[in-house]
């Protein structure tokens, strides 16, 4: 196999989980997604929905990539309590009348080890997701988000000039 063939293959299959994982991140606690905001929880959403209609998914493939990533989910439960009790701690620290900057500091390395952790994982069942889709289907959702991230770009690009450049 050509080096660009391969090369090829490997920006799709990493196309194919950024593209799942954003249905992933967006049902995250605070991603927006998740049951408390009304939606199906993790992994699922209408985000997640549309991709496999967009690479014409069968029911056997979606309801694989559904139980893949409701398996995940609930594996990750602990990991996200121990951020939300963090966060919150953090906040603490940072409002107190004197600021304890190691203890910022332990809270962010605890953070960052949790991070990992669920990065892992989610790695772990994008890839098990991936591994359900055809490889048209992976190319297919490949190209489907580069004309997204295309869009984007210009509409941030755009964003940008009206703006100055400036912040909000």
């Amino acid at each position: 196999m050509s080096k660009s063939i391969a090369m090829r293959r490997v920006l799709a299959a990493a196309t194919l989980l950024a593209g799942l994982s954003l249905g992933a991140v967006q049902a995250m606690p605070g991603g927006g997604m998740g049951p408390h905001h009304g939606g199906p929880g993790f992994g699922g959403g209408p985000r997640a929905e549309h991709m496999l209609d967009l690479v014409d998914a069968s029911e056997a493939q979606r309801s694989q990539i559904r139980q893949i990533m409701k398996s995940a989910a609930e594996e990750l439960k602990p990991q996200h309590e121990s951020l939300r009790q963090l966060q919150q701690q953090s906040r603490k620290l940072l409002a107190a009348p004197s600021i304890d900057a190691a203890a910022v500091e332990a809270n962010r390395q605890q953070a960052q080890v949790l991070h990992e952790q669920l990065s892992k994982r989610m790695s772990q069942a994008l890839v098990a997701a991936a591994n359900v889709l055809t490889p048209e289907q992976r190319a297919k959702l490949s190209e489907r988000m580069a004309q997204r991230e295309a869009r984007m770009a210009e509409r941030a690009k755009e964003h940008q000039q009206r703006h100055g450049g400036q912040g909000r």
